[in-house]
C-alpha cells in the first residue's frame, strides 16, 4: 500500500510546488523588468526637462557662427556620460525625426521597429507603453519612450534603447534561487510524505500481519499497540475485542465437543454393555444383535474422532527438525502386514530428507491416508508412497489403484463427516483426514488430493523444510 499511496502523495505536492513556482518565476521576471522600465522611464523624464529648454534650430544643425547653448551642450554632454556608463543608447529627436541629442552619434530614428514604434507613441502625448516581456533566453532590449513638452506641444521625443543582459541574468538567478527552493521543498515533501505514510500505515501492516496469523490458526495474536491516528487505534482496539470474543466462541465450542463426547462415552459404553448381555439371552447368529453392536462401535468410533478433533483445534505443534524419510518408512513398514492381509501390495520409497514437522501428527497423518488408501484398493493392486523435497518443503505422496474420486468428491475429501456416497459401508468416520489436516495446518504442513490416473486417488501430505518464524 505504501508503494502506493507514496507515489499520488509526492505527485500532488509536486504539482503543488510547480503551481506556485511558475507563477513566482513569473513575477519574477516581470518584477526585474519592471524596475528597469521605471528606470529607464526616470531616465528619459530627466532628458526631458533637460531637453525642453534647448533652443530650437530649425535646421536640426548648429552652424559655426551661432552662439552656443549651454543647455544643448549640457544635454549632449548628459547623453553620451550615460552612453559610456551604463551602455544605454539615448537621443532626443524632434518631430520632424531629425536629431537634437544622441549617444552615440549613429543612433538615430529607424523606419520601423520597436524604437520608431516607441517614438510615435510618444508623439501623441504620453509615455510610450511598457515593452513586452524579456526572457532569459531572449536577447530583446527595453525601448522606452517619452515627449518633452513646450507650452502644451509635443515639440520632440526622448528615447532610450537598453540592453538587457544584465536583467536577464538577475532573471536568471531568481529563477535558480527559486528553483533551489523548489527541490529543497520537494525534499522536505517527500521526508514528511515517508513519515506521514509511515505513521499512516505501520498500524496497518500490524494489523494485516495479525489477522493472517489468526487466519492461519494462531489465535492467540493481537494488534500491538502501534500509534497512528486515532481512527486507526480504535480499529486495533476494536479489532482485538472481536478476536477476544472470536477465540472465546471457539473455545467454547470446542470445550462442548470434548466434553459432549467424553460424557457421551460412559452412557454409551453402559448401553455397549447391556447389548452385551442382551446377546446372550439371542441366538449366535442373529443379524439384529450384531447390526446394533456394528452400530455402537461405529458411535464410540465416532466419540473418540470428536474428541481427537477438539483437541487437536486446541493444541500446537511440537516442531522439530524430522527425518521424514525414516519416519515414512516407519509407517510403511507398520501397515505392510494390514495390507498384506486384504491383497494388497504397499510399496514404499523412502529416502532420507529432512524437514520442520511434529513427528507425531505426521504420523497419525499418514496413518489415516495409508489406511484410508489400503482400504478403498482393490485386491492385487497396490499402494505406493514416495519420499521427495525441494528448496521448501518435503512431500510425501500416497497413491492407490482404487476407484478414486469424481471432481466434485474432490472439492469435499477432508471434510468433517463426509464420506462418498459410494463408500457407506465402509468403516470409517469421516473424521481422520479432518484431524489430520488440522494438525498439519497448525505446523504449516497440508493435505492435497488428486487424481491418480488412470484410476485411483493420489494424496500429497506437504510439510515445510524452513523452521517456524519467531
Amino acid at each position: 500500500m505504501r508503494t502506493r499511496l507514496l507515489p499520488l502523495l509526492i505527485v500532488l505536492m509536486a504539482a503543488v510546488l510547480l503551481a506556485l513556482g511558475f507563477p513566482l518565476a513569473v513575477s519574477v521576471a516581470a518584477a526585474q523588468q519592471q524596475k528597469v522600465i521605471v528606470d529607464r522611464i526616470d531616465d528619459t523624464a530627466r532628458f526631458a526637462a533637460l531637453a525642453q529648454f534647448v533652443t530650437d534650430v530649425p535646421t536640426g544643425t548648429r552652424p559655426a557662427d551661432t552662439v552656443p547653448d549651454e543647455r544643448q551642450e549640457t544635454l549632449d554632454r548628459e547623453l553620451a556620460s550615460y552612453y559610456e556608463v551604463y551602455g544605454i543608447r539615448a537621443g532626443v529627436f524632434y518631430r520632424s525625426l531629425s536629431s537634437m541629442a544622441n549617444a552615440p552619434g549613429d543612433f538615430l530614428l529607424p523606419k520601423t521597429g520597436e524604437v520608431r514604434d516607441a517614438f510615435n507613441e510618444a508623439l501623441l502625448s504620453r509615455r510610450s507603453h511598457d515593452p513586452k516581456q524579456v526572457w532569459p533566453w531572449q536577447r530583446g532590449r527595453l525601448v522606452v519612450a517619452s515627449p518633452v513638452i513646450r507650452d502644451g506641444d509635443v515639440v520632440a521625443v526622448v528615447v532610450t534603447d537598453s540592453p538587457t543582459g544584465s536583467m536577464r541574468s538577475r532573471i536568471l538567478r531568481g529563477w535558480l534561487t527559486i528553483g533551489a527552493g523548489e527541490i529543497a521543498a520537494m525534499l522536505l515533501a517527500v521526508g514528511a510524505a515517508l513519515r506521514l505514510t509511515g505513521w499512516v500505515l505501520r498500524p496497518v501492516r500490524i494489523l494485516d500481519a495479525t489477522t493472517h496469523d489468526i487466519a492461519t490458526g494462531r489465535l492467540k495474536s493481537r494488534v500491538a499497540a502501534a500509534g497512528g491516528p486515532p481512527e486507526l487505534q480504535r480499529l486495533a482496539r476494536s479489532f482485538n475485542e472481536m478476536a477476544d470474543n472470536v477465540e472465546d466462541v471457539l473455545e467454547q465450542q470446542r470445550a462442548f465437543v470434548a466434553d459432549a463426547s467424553h460424557q457421551l462415552r460412559n452412557p454409551l459404553s453402559a448401553l455397549l454393555l447391556r447389548i452385551e448381555l442382551l446377546a446372550l439371552e439371542l441366538p449366535e447368529d442373529n443379524e439384529e444383535i450384531a447390526s446394533v453392536r456394528t452400530e455402537g462401535k461405529r458411535l464410540t468410533q465416532v466419540l473418540d474422532d470428536l474428541l481427537d478433533l477438539a483437541l487437536a483445534e486446541h493444541a500446537d505443534a511440537d516442531l522439530r527438525i524430522t527425518d521424514i524419510g525414516a519416519l515414512t518408512a516407519e509407517r510403511v513398514a507398520a501397515w505392510a502386514p494390514t495390507a498384506e492381509a486384504k491383497g494388497v501390495r504397499l510399496v514404499g520409497g523412502c529416502p532420507p530428507t529432512t524437514a520442520w514437522a511434529d513427528p507425531v501428527t505426521l504420523s497419525s497423518a499418514l496413518d489415516a491416508v495409508i489406511d484410508n488408501a489400503v482400504k478403498f484398493t482393490p485386491e492385487g493392486e497396490s499402494v505406493e508412497v514416495t519420499v521427495a523435497s525441494n528448496g521448501e518443503t518435503s512431500t510425501i505422496v500416497v497413491t492407490d489403484h482404487g476407484p478414486g474420486l469424481t471432481e466434485d468428491e474432490l472439492a469435499r475429501v477432508g471434510d468433517r463427516f463426509w464420506r462418498s456416497g459410494r463408500h457407506q459401508n465402509i468403516k470409517g468416520s469421516g473424521l481422520g483426514l479432518s484431524i489430520s489436516k488440522v494438525l498439519l495446518a497448525a505446523g504449516g504442513g497440508s493435505l492435497a488430493y488428486d487424481h491418480h490416473e488412470p484410476h485411483g486417488l493420489k494424496v500429497t501430505v506437504s510439510v515445510p523444510r524452513s523452521g517456524p518464524t519467531v
